[in-house]
């Protein structure tokens, strides 16, 4: 299941949204897992089967005797919410998501490969990256040079 592409959609008076059809189709019957994302403003959407992956990577990290590490496993799974899609197709966004990503009343779906990404469309309008960066930083990843990377990154 790969989800690709930056589709717009728009958000009713009570956070409902549609999910779009070329996404709902590779979404399998089941629940939808939505939380926060780690890094940036906006929400991530996991079905159930990859968030559950994912969660598992993150506890093989974890030593559950260490506090640190428990703060940080209760942290994640405390900031999601559990979605399914209704009938329609939509989705509920609960209110705190929508502030916590500054969601009003559009947003853009992007997919992310196993994950979707929900964005306001403000933030959407402009690139992620000016194509001079894009360009130099996937030409340093696919020539597998980390270290030149990690240095450009540090950069920014």
């Amino acid at each position: 299941m790969r989800f690709l592409g930056n589709i717009e959609a728009k958000i009713d008076a009570k956070g409902r949204v549609f999910i779009p059809v070329l996404f709902r189709k590779k979404i399998a019957e089941g629940t939808l897992i939505l939380r926060k994302d780690i890094f940036q403003d906006c929400l991530v959407l996991y079905p159930e089967d990859i968030w559950n992956r994912e969660l598992e990577e993150l506890k093989q990290r974890l030593n559950k005797w260490n506090a640190t590490h428990q703060l940080v496993f209760r942290q994640f799974v405390s900031d999601v919410e559990i979605l399914n899609i209704d009938a329609n197709g939509r989705i509920l966004i609960p209110k705190r998501y929508l502030l916590l990503a500054s969601i009003e009343n559009e947003v853009r779906f992007i997919g992310m490969d196993e994950k979707i990404e929900i964005w306001t469309s403000q933030e959407t309008e402009k690139p992620f990256m000016s194509p001079e960066d894009f360009g130099k930083a996937i030409e340093m990843l696919m020539e597998d040079n980390k270290h030149e990377y990690e240095e450009y990154e540090g950069n920014q």
